[in-house]
């Protein structure tokens, strides 16, 4: 027999939500979202960002529940939503700093294309830390993700993830290690 919506908890809804249930996906965001939004906003004050982040956050919750895999680590909704939350906002400022590039380098009335040899030298860096970062074990990539990408503390990242913060700190270690060598 499932269990009430109101006694699930949020590892539940996510589960709830891959199936399709609309009331667990509200539910969800009625828990979730006031929280978000806060940690959001002490991101980025642009208030336009943090609700178009908002929209992604819980459209792509809504798409790729069904890829959710924390039943092995209870409390792991909430950091699987907050990393897909953190990786909208990150995208957010790409789009706007290569805007005010763009910007900034063309006159009033003109429209330029960046160069060839940029967006392939952009890509070629983008594709190389993307390989270097798949190279790590998942549990490394979620400790640089919290600490570098959502500038969290050791502590933190130690109650986002559910670990001791000593965990944080070594996973931490190791993995800007590996990264250095890969990217070497």
């Amino acid at each position: 027999m499932k269990r009430s919506l109101q006694a699930a908890d949020e590892d539940d809804l996510v589960r709830r939500v891959a199936s399709g249930d609309r009331r667990a996906f509200d539910e969800l965001y009625r828990r979730t979202s006031p929280w978000l939004l806060t940690r959001l906003r002490r991101r980025c004050a642009d208030d336009d960002v943090v609700a178009d982040v908002m929209q992604e956050t819980y459209l792509t919750v809504w798409r790729a529940a069904g890829g959710f895999a924390g039943a092995a680590t209870p409390g792991s909704a909430v950091g699987w939503l907050w990393t897909i939350a953190a990786h909208r906002l990150v995208d957010a400022f790409r789009r706007r700093a290569r805007q005010h590039q763009v910007s900034a380098a063309v006159p009033l009335g003109e429209s330029v294309a960046p160069a060839a040899e940029d967006e392939v030298m952009v890509g070629q860096v983008g594709q190389e830390l993307e390989h270097a970062l798949l190279t790590l074990p998942p549990e490394a990539r979620q400790v640089l993700r919290a600490m570098v990408l959502d500038g969290f503390s050791a502590r933190e990242t130690s109650l986002l993830l559910g670990v001791p913060e000593n965990t944080v700190k070594s996973r931490a270690r190791r993995a800007r290690i590996a990264l250095r060598e890969a990217l070497s």
